[in-house]
């Protein structure tokens, strides 16, 4: 059969392993796996949202309420911003995915960098868009501004804090960036951690508002995937001017959450407490990775997320050690597909990152 041929460059997107499957292919019990590889919240949900969802079970047989107006109102109230100015997607994911459909054809170029979130490309590939990437494993806004102005992207991706590597721009160098970009190129700004970011340090701390007032060309991102801990219920969100999200409705299907995630992301919405105390022993637990890796001479990346990567040395290979720790249970993310001879790590739990820390000196002293 014959398919688009858009699809011959683009490599399907590999998430992390389940735990059923590594209990399949390895014969581990599910107690004795760890997974540490897709950055979920290892302190869970909310009980409030736990509570919420129980008690509207009986409704998952109708559709949801496509209007959304209850979280839409919980996250204009949060961002301080206008209803219309808010979409939900089935993730920040889909959100990205209405972007690129809106803005992106065959002839477009779209700028990101070097090493970023995987979907950035696959969506604009979709659509046959060309990829223009950074050198620098970082985001390098100078870089960025060069190459903007030798292609003349029609959209560009910035992921802040950066996934898989989790540094994170300051917020007045991200304005004075936005500030040189023309009004018709679309800028994407990813927050999927920023609640992480902006409990660490304040000069990361971007404002929706500020951001979609100051520039009408900016589409900014949320997730409750991270920091609110549903992960499964696949809901996100993006913030833009009126014009761009009423553009991005043309392309939403109807009732593209469901009914539960529609629920939980509304209570998670009034839990900050469940949140904040999250964030707050995520970094107390990322301390002793920048203390293990100081122990095991590799450098480790200063990160502003719920995650750290861990780059390996001369004589380690990041694909090995994680099919070592893999066959161990315990799920990290190889960065080997980023060309980064490097693992990235979920901050896990405390039990959870001791075992991180015996099984990898165990993979690497063979």
């Amino acid at each position: 059969m014959n398919f688009n041929k858009v699809l011959d460059g683009i490599k399907t997107y590999e998430a992390g392993k389940p735990i059923e499957l590594v209990m399949r292919e390895y014969g581990i019990k599910a107690q004795d796996v760890v997974k540490l590889a897709s950055n979920e919240n290892p302190y869970g949900v909310s009980p409030l949202v736990m509570a919420s969802i129980v008690g509207i079970a009986e409704k998952m047989y109708m559709y949801p309420d496509d209007s959304m107006h209850v979280l839409k109102e919980g996250l204009a109230e949060k961002f301080d911003v206008n209803t219309d100015e808010i979409i939900i997607g089935a993730g920040s994911d889909q959100v990205i995915e209405f972007a690129v459909h809106a803005k992106l054809n065959s002839k477009a170029k779209v700028l990101m960098n070097s090493v970023t979130f995987a979907m950035y490309e696959i969506y604009a590939k979709h659509v046959g868009a060309e990829i223009i990437r950074t050198s620098s494993r970082e985001h390098d806004l100078e870089e960025f501004y060069t190459l903007y102005k030798e292609h003349k992207p029609e959209m560009i991706f910035i992921c802040t804090p950066n996934n898989p590597t989790g540094d994170a721009l300051d917020t007045e160098k991200l304005k004075e960036f936005l500030a040189k970009i023309d009004d018709d190129t679309l800028v994407v700004v990813d927050g999927a951690y920023m609640e992480y970011a902006a409990f660490k340090d304040k000069n990361k701390a971007v404002s929706a508002k500020e951001l979609i007032n100051e520039f009408p060309n900016v589409l900014y991102l949320g997730t409750f995937s991270k920091a609110y801990g549903l992960g499964g219920m696949r809901t996100g969100y993006g913030i833009a001017s009126k014009e761009i999200i009423s553009a991005f409705y043309k392309l939403r299907p109807p009732f593209n959450i469901t009914t539960l995630s529609l629920e939980a992301a509304s209570v998670a919405l009034k839990d900050e407490d469940f949140v904040q105390d999250s964030i707050k022993k995520n970094f107390v637990q990322m301390i002793r990775y920048e203390s293990f890796a100081e122990e095991e001479g590799l450098e480790i990346i200063p990160s502003y997320t719920n995650f750290v990567t861990l780059c390996l040395n001369e004589g380690q290979n990041s694909s090995e050690i994680s099919l070592s720790l893999l066959k161990k249970g315990m799920i990290v993310r190889d960065l080997k597909a980023y060309s980064l001879n490097a693992i990235r790590v979920t901050v896990g739990t405390e039990r959870e990152n001791s075992r991180f820390f015996e099984l990898f000196i165990e993979a690497t002293n063979k």
